[in-house]
């Protein structure tokens, strides 16, 4: 049983102590839990440690990626990604490694954390995800946080023999910060 709580997260940069245990959190198994729900219709292609920790000197210098973290333990990840730079369209994604820690609200405040962070230091007008129609756990999130579905291609997602559908979630800067639901602050998110 968890004795953390979700006030206890905190979103943080990495820092080269992290880079071993996230390579375990990602790479260790083979087949992980988290990649079930993490886009498994494409494959995870293991990384040598070695070869891992020697492109992670990119990861510690961009500003896209951080720590998710509750009481000291490395619980995931949020990064955001460029769709199109030119008209600052921006994509994000989270993974919570550690299935104990899922369904009990600390992606729902991770990613809050992420979109005021992310709001808030780029002249953004939309941010936004896209997850598949499997991962009703994602989608729920979104709803949370006040997303909307905009787009839902239909059985393009094929895993395990059943087509699913590709969902694209988003959410304009106005809307954010007109929400009710932005209950979570930064008071959490450690620069």
């Amino acid at each position: 049983m968890i004795k953390d709580t979700v006030e206890d997260l905190v979103i943080r940069p990495i820092t080269e102590v992290d880079i071993p245990i996230l390579w375990q959190l990602r790479y260790k198994e083979k087949s992980p839990e988290w990649k079930k729900w993490d886009a498994p219709y494409y494959e995870l292609i293991q990384i040598p440690f070695e070869e891992y920790v020697e492109s992670s000197t990119q990861m510690i210098v961009e500003d896209n990626q951080r720590i998710i973290e509750v009481n000291g333990k490395i619980i995931g990840t949020v990064i955001y990604y460029w769709e199109h730079k030119a008209s600052n369209w921006l994509e994000m994604g989270i993974v919570i490694y550690n299935p104990n820690y899922w369904n009990g609200g600390y992606g729902t405040k991770a990613l809050s954390l992420w979109i005021d962070h992310l709001f808030t230091t780029l002249p953004l007008v939309r941010v936004g995800y896209t997850t598949w129609s499997g991962n009703e756990r994602m989608i729920k999130v979104g709803e949370k946080l006040g997303m909307t579905m905009e787009a839902r291609l239909r059985k393009c997602r094929l895993y395990g023999g059943v087509y699913y559908d590709s969902i694209r979630m988003g959410l304009l800067r106005e809307e954010w910060e007109q929400s009710s639901k932005k209950d979570y602050k930064l008071n959490n998110f450690s620069m």
